[in-house]
This record gives structure tokens, C-alpha cells and sequence, in this order.
């Protein structure tokens, strides 16, 4: 096995693993459960994020063809969206947890709409699952197989990537809107006894107009 590629496993199975524990947040229905869940994505976002951050360090900090520099350059491609997480899903995973803990008292607590909503938004999920898919070039190139080399596969690599990225985006982003929806409070019914058919609504006689002074206000 490669040395590099020896380095780069760790934090490709970190940032699968952290995408795959941020995917199931917004099903669990019970507060104490996405408190756990939520906990161990953010403990695994923080991981993938000190390892990125070591491996690209190192690999600047390097000169020369070292194994901390072609590790390095397998994972440049994985730190934009590594960026991403940091300023975007380690805050959101943050108050997640902590808004789940107000809700996990008992075990059975179920967990409100809002919150699952909030789990379910895009700037969690995505920039985690991105990262992820980014680490999976690197370890394809530190493996042999260099993808931006051969000219065959580099346009349909590119292309399947970027169609991951926007299924992804467009799940997380209806599956948001889903919760959301859910999480808005009831409109307040009229009252029964002011319901008057429509039938009756056009063929009744016009009324009277008001005089000006009669007039009451519009808007409560």
C-alpha cells in the first residue's frame, strides 16, 4: 500500500462516515435520539476537519515529492468544501445539539417539527456529503488511477460528480421545505356560523353602501 494513501484513508472514511451519520438527522422523531445523533456528527465533522486540516498543513509545510505532499495534493480538491463545513455545518450542528437538549429530557420526548426541519437543512447535510465524495478522487489517485490524467475519464468523472452534488442539493433542499411546511402553525379557522354558501354569496342583493363616517377600520 502507498504511504500517502495509507494517510488519506482515515479522513476519507471520517467524512463518508460524518456524511452518512448527518443524512439520517432529520428522521429520527424523538429528541433524545437526535441529540446522540447530532452529537456524534458533530464529533465526526470535527475529526474530519482536524485531519483535512493536518494533512494540508503538513503537505505546505513539506518540500519536495514527500508523502505529506502527494497527500496533500490528492486532497486539495476535498478543502473547498471542507471550508464550507467549517464556517456553515459546525455552527448549525452546534445549535442543533444544544436545541435538542432542551427537548431530551425524557427518552419519548418527540422531537418538534422546527427541529427536525432545522436538522434537515441543506448547509448541514450537503457540505459534509460533498466533502466526502471530494476525498473519494483522492484515494482513486493515490491508488494509481489518476483521474485528471487520462483523458477518457475526466469528463465523465466531472460530469457524474457534478450530478451528485445537485441530487444531493435538490434532496436536501425538498426535503427541508417538507419539514418546514410541517413546522408552521395552523391557520385559525373562521368561525362556523359565518360560513355562507357561494351560491348564495353571488346571488344575494348587494347591500347598501356604508356611509363614509360608519366606516370602522379594516385591520386589526
Amino acid at each position: 500500500m502507498e504511504s500517502h494513501l495509507a494517510v488519506l484513508l482515515p479522513v476519507a472514511a471520517v467524512w463518508l462516515a460524518a456524511g452518512y451519520v448527518a443524512d439520517g438527522l432529520p428522521r429520527i422523531d424523538r429528541a433524545h435520539a437526535l441529540r446522540r445523533r447530532a452529537g456524534w456528527s458533530l464529533v465526526l465533522t470535527l475529526t474530519g476537519l482536524g485531519l483535512t486540516a493536518a494533512v494540508l498543513t503538513a503537505g505546505l509545510s513539506s518540500g519536495g515529492a514527500t508523502m505529506a505532499d502527494r497527500a496533500a495534493g490528492n486532497l486539495a480538491l476535498a478543502g473547498g468544501p471542507a471550508a464550507l463545513v467549517a464556517l456553515c455545518a459546525v455552527r448549525r450542528l452546534r445549535r442543533l445539539w444544544a436545541g435538542a437538549g432542551a427537548f431530551a429530557a425524557a427518552p419519548d420526548t418527540p422531537a418538534p417539527h422546527g427541529l427536525r426541519a432545522a436538522a434537515a437543512h441543506p448547509m448541514i447535510g450537503l457540505p459534509v456529503q460533498v466533502t466526502g465524495l471530494a476525498t473519494v478522487p483522492a484515494l482513486l489517485t493515490a491508488g494509481g488511477a489518476d483521474l485528471l490524467v487520462e483523458p477518457g475519464v475526466t469528463g465523465p468523472a466531472i460530469t457524474v460528480g457534478a450530478l451528485c452534488v445537485a441530487v444531493l442539493g435538490v434532496r436536501h433542499a425538498l426535503r427541508h421545505n417538507r419539514l418546514a411546511e410541517r413546522a408552521l402553525p395552523a391557520e385559525p379557522l373562521a368561525p362556523t356560523g359565518w360560513a355562507v354558501p357561494v351560491e348564495r354569496m353571488t346571488l344575494a342583493e348587494p347591500a347598501e353602501p356604508a356611509s363614509v363616517g360608519a366606516a370602522g377600520p379594516l385591520h386589526v
